[in-house]
């Protein structure tokens, strides 16, 4: 008799659930966003079911008084400030992150569990609590500006708020235990072997860290970047809280048109263009793993 887990209609119908699940959390939702994406702006906000290419023009273009398109950079700017920022946060993070996860994976059993709890623990906060909490930080009279006064280094100094700077911190902030933990688990599983044999070859730490950790913890590095930079590509809260609304990123710019400006079909347009960018690097990165490892059978 053939066992019922071997059967491959069971394989099928018991994975039904979650091919619902996704069917109606994932794949619909993104129809409707992709449909909305091609419709034309009703006449007071939303979308009307008439198809469009308007909105996908509307990223790059102006329609001129004679009907002519304009090039419009501002959303380029928009674009470009969001890959800017993000890539700066995934190498921070980066830097950051490795002696965090290096250390961890040096420390006994015990507390090695509780440096792992007290990295998860920003996460039983709110986000909003905790964006909010870097105002009081980088705020005028703020922790920074009465530190550096009580050392005597300044009289006074202008708000380290509302800018460039005082998002990459909120973004650093938030998403670096996101890098941590995927170089701690690659860390890990180090085989310990490999590390004394290459003491044993007279192989200095700085050489030992370059040759041997360092490469071995690459899919660890690179699954933390991946959580890193793709939520700072949507990034709400530290573009609205920290830079006041004043320096804008995708992720509020597409809040912006299906809240006051009442654009659906623009703001759909601009996630449908944002999601595609960030699928078409994780499709790449996956192929090249993959011919990768192909390459290493092979040899």
């Amino acid at each position: 008799m053939t066992p019922r887990w071997k059967n491959p209609g069971w394989n099928v119908w018991g994975l039904l659930p979650t091919h619902l699940i996704m069917l109606c959390t994932l794949i619909i939702p993104i129809g409707i966003i992709i449909l909305v994406s091609f419709s034309t702006r009703g006449p007071y906000g939303g979308f009307d079911y008439v198809f469009t290419t308007a909105p996908y023009k509307q990223i790059l273009f102006n329609e001129g008084w004679t009907g002519e398109l304009e090039f419009n950079p501002q959303y380029l700017i928009v674009v470009g400030r969001t890959l800017i920022l993000s890539t700066v946060t995934t190498l921070i993070c980066l830097l950051l992150s490795f002696p965090v996860a290096y250390f961890i994976s040096l420390q006994k059993a015990t507390l090695k569990v509780m440096l792992i709890y007290l990295v998860t623990l920003p996460f039983w906060v709110s986000m909003i609590v905790r964006v909010y909490s870097w105002i009081i930080i980088l705020g005028n009279d703020g922790v920074i500006e009465k530190t550096l006064r009580f050392l005597g280094l300044i009289d006074d100094m202008d708000s380290l708020l509302h800018g460039d700077f005082a998002m990459l911190v909120g973004l650093v902030y938030s998403y670096i235990p996101l890098m941590i933990l995927p170089i701690f688990a690659s860390i890990e599983k180090l085989d310990g072997a490999l590390v004394e044999a290459s003491h044993d070859l007279y192989g200095s730490r700085w050489t030992t860290l370059r040759r041997v950790i360092v490469p071995l913890s690459q899919p660890g590095m690179l699954a933390g970047s991946i959580l890193v930079f793709v939520p700072c590509l949507g990034a709400v809260l530290e573009p609205m809280i920290l830079g006041g609304g004043k320096t804008m990123m995708m992720g509020n710019l597409i809040q912006l048109q299906f809240g006051p400006a009442r654009n659906w079909p623009l703001g759909a347009a601009i996630s449908i263009v944002l999601m595609s960018a960030v699928l078409i690097f994780l499709l790449w990165r996956g192929l090249r793993a993959v011919r990768k490892e192909s390459r290493e059978l092979l040899a």
